[in-house]
């Protein structure tokens, strides 16, 4: 698996939401983007996650960041995470994993002490040339943002 590191082109892709529309990386060249991957929606881990960043939204978009969060739900999944968790950082679905494999957020883990394939928590700021500014493996999903935002000098 192949991980990225600082200053390496931040693989494209475009993804559906779940509203409907689709968003495209190259889309939000010129802006500072965070990419985040998930497993699950509307499990604890990821609920504590999509609401740290969604009571983080203002003042990062204050900071010229946009929020991606990534996962294998369907769209119609994300739409009711969004709605029952009151979310308002945009939600895009990588059913097939190709975009999480691309960022290598995708592998072997452990779950219970086993090895088994899945979604590595990870996050990504890409700069607004594209370029992977910081990558980070394995998070926590507590105190993550607040983990993020020291490190890009906002808290």
């Amino acid at each position: 698996m192949t991980r990225l590191s600082p200053g390496d082109p931040a693989p494209d892709f475009t993804l559906p939401s779940d509203d409907g529309s689709t968003v495209s990386l190259s889309g939000l060249r010129g802006h500072k983007v965070i990419v985040y991957f998930y497993p699950a929606a509307m499990t604890p881990g990821c609920t504590t996650q999509a609401c740290d960043f969604t009571d983080s939204l203002s003042s990062l978009k204050g900071a010229g960041y946009e929020v991606l969060g990534i996962s294998p739900d369907a769209p119609a999944k994300l739409a009711k995470f969004r709605a029952r968790d009151s979310l308002t950082i945009t939600l895009l679905s990588d059913a097939d994993r190709a975009v999480m494999k691309e960022y290598g957020a995708f592998g072997e883990k452990k779950l219970y002490g086993k090895p088994v394939e899945g979604v590595l928590r990870s996050t990504f700021v890409v700069d607004e040339e594209g370029r992977i500014e910081l990558a980070q493996y394995n998070v926590k999903a507590t105190g993550h943002v607040a983990k993020l935002r020291r490190d890009l000098k906002l808290a």
